[in-house]
């Protein structure tokens, strides 16, 4: 499952198709990946604005060098990495595979806070409660 945080979007300091180099919170009011709670070694899910361009896919922070590896899930270069200029942004997002159900017999291995379950045998709703003490699948 991957991170998210509220209002992170930063400016690149790379360009390219690789990973991303990150270089500082954006203005109007955006925090850092870090300031807003992302931690080295987290998953997230990002969109990278770049003029009339986008990618949407899920990469890993590194704090050190402060980079954001890419494997894109959608974009409007045909689903391929787009080539971003000094111009680009990056975001944390969610998008629509996020908010998914999984829908099986049997419960989701290491599910987290928030994961929705329907059990395909009995046609019950689930959702898994962690409130850091304790866990487990809540029917709904």
């Amino acid at each position: 499952m991957v991170k998210l945080v509220n209002r992170a979007k930063m400016t690149i300091s790379s360009t390219g198709t690789g990973t991303i180099t990150l270089a500082a919170a954006d203005a109007g009011g955006y925090q850092s990946f870090s300031a807003a709670g992302v931690s080295d070694g987290d998953l997230i899910r990002y969109c990278i604005e770049d003029g009339d361009n986008f990618e949407l896919g899920a990469g890993i922070y590194t704090a050190s060098g402060t980079t954001l590896s890419r494997t894109v899930a959608e974009s409007n270069n045909g689903g391929a990495a787009i080539t971003c200029t000094a111009d680009a942004k990056v975001f944390v997002t969610a998008t629509e595979a996020d908010m998914r159900p999984i829908f099986s017999t049997t419960a989701p291995a290491n599910p987290h806070s928030g994961n929705e379950w329907v059990d395909t045998a009995t046609f019950k709703k689930y959702v898994y409660y962690d409130d850091g003490s304790s866990a487990q699948w809540v029917q709904v």
